[in-house]
C-alpha cells in the first residue's frame, strides 16, 4: 500500500499497473494534478507473511488547486507469486461527496 502511495506521489504509472492484480487492471492511467502529501493507514485486515489476501483503510490527504483534500479508500490486495497486487478498492474524496468502486 504505501508503495503504491508513493508511485501516485511520483507520477510513477507503470509501478502503479504492474502492482494492481491483472483482473481488474486498466489497460492504461492517466493521474491527475493532485499533489499527494501524507497517508495514513487507518486499518488493516489480514495481510501478514502467511495471508493470502489483506485489506487496507488509508485516507491519502493531498492539495489540488490550492484547496486541501483527502481520499479514504479501503482497498483489497491479493499475494500473487510472492508479490502484493492491488485487486480493488471503495473510495471516496472526504467533504466532497464523490465516492466509487475503483
Amino acid at each position: 500500500m504505501r508503495s503504491r502511495y508513493s508511485a501516485f506521489a511520483l507520477g510513477e504509472v507503470g509501478y502503479l499497473l504492474d502492482t494492481w492484480h491483472p483482473s481488474t487492471r486498466p489497460a492504461s492511467m492517466e493521474l491527475d494534478d493532485r499533489r499527494w502529501l501524507r497517508l495514513d493507514v487507518v486499518d488493516t485486515v489480514a495481510g501478514g507473511p502467511f495471508d493470502s489476501d489483506g485489506v487496507v483503510e488509508f485516507v491519502a490527504h493531498y492539495r489540488r488547486d490550492g484547496q486541501r483534500g483527502q481520499q479514504r479508500e479501503r482497498s483489497r490486495f491479493v499475494r500473487d507469486g510472492g508479490r502484493w497486487l492491488y485487486v480493488d478498492g471503495l473510495a471516496r474524496d472526504v467533504g466532497k461527496g464523490v465516492s466509487g468502486r475503483l
